[in-house]
């Protein structure tokens, strides 16, 4: 059985690294293509394929912040018992409120986890395990994503400080 006290810790740790690049991101941050073959957000909606491509495109900022809030809304549906929600009923908010929405969601979540029992059944990510598991499924899965956020925006101001540094004019 997972302790709370310790999900709990590490997906405090998390957060806080996830805060450093939350507050520095600027709306231009967003949807800057690293390179020309990307996954963003177009006309409001998220690329997405049904069958991975190879290679796989490089997420901008905009399509990994949309995938967390998906994820997430996905995981507490499932943890409160309610039918999930389907990936295109998620919507990106914007450059503008892309931080707030997630954090609204670490809100949501943190108020949860005292509530959830940890030893009882999951519905997700898998079928076989307990809500313990989904819980740190969720730090490791934001984990890798706030990961991908801090290159991608670290990326960013390397390139707009040195154009020699790379970035897709896209």
């Amino acid at each position: 059985m997972p302790d709370r006290d310790l999900l709990r810790w590490q997906f405090d740790l998390t957060w806080s690294l996830f805060e450093y690049h939350l507050e520095r991101l600027a709306p231009e941050d967003h949807l800057w293509e690293p390179v020309g073959s990307v996954w963003t957000i177009r006309d409001g909606a998220p690329d997405w394929a049904e069958t991975e491509p190879e290679p796989v495109p490089v997420p901008t900022i905009a399509w990994v912040s949309w995938h967390v809030g998906w994820w997430w809304s996905v995981a507490i549906d499932h943890v409160l018992g309610r039918t999930p929600r389907h990936r295109a009923e998620v919507s990106w908010p914007g450059p503008d409120r892309a931080a707030d929405w997630l954090r609204g969601l670490r809100d949501e979540w943190t108020g949860l986890l005292p509530t959830l029992d940890l030893s009882a059944p999951s519905t997700f990510p898998w079928r076989d395990r307990t809500v313990g598991h989904t819980v740190a499924w969720v730090n490791a899965e934001l984990m890798k994503n706030v990961s991908e956020i801090g290159q991608l925006r670290l990326l960013r101001v390397a390139a707009s400080a040195n154009p020699d540094v790379g970035g897709h004019p896209g």
